[in-house]
């Protein structure tokens, strides 16, 4: 546990659902974490790499030390 921070707290009301730089999906699960640029990712399609720019995505209930309140 880190030195005065209470992590049951934190994981409640820093959580990614309440941060100005998440982007939800539809269903408010999941969405996109916005504060940084996209990330290259690659993967395979058939016998090709492919490259791709995507945002990491994460679940609503999880959290960072770069929380930002709405």
């Amino acid at each position: 546990m880190l030195k005065g921070i209470n992590m049951s707290t934190q994981t409640i009301t820093k959580k990614c659902e309440a941060c100005t730089y998440w982007k939800p999906n539809a269903a408010h699960t999941d969405g996109e974490c916005r504060r940084h640029a996209p990330q290259t990712i690659v993967f395979n399609v058939t016998s090709d790499a492919k490259f791709e720019s995507r945002f990491p995505v994460t679940k609503a209930g999880d959290w960072c030390g770069d929380f930002s309140a709405k």
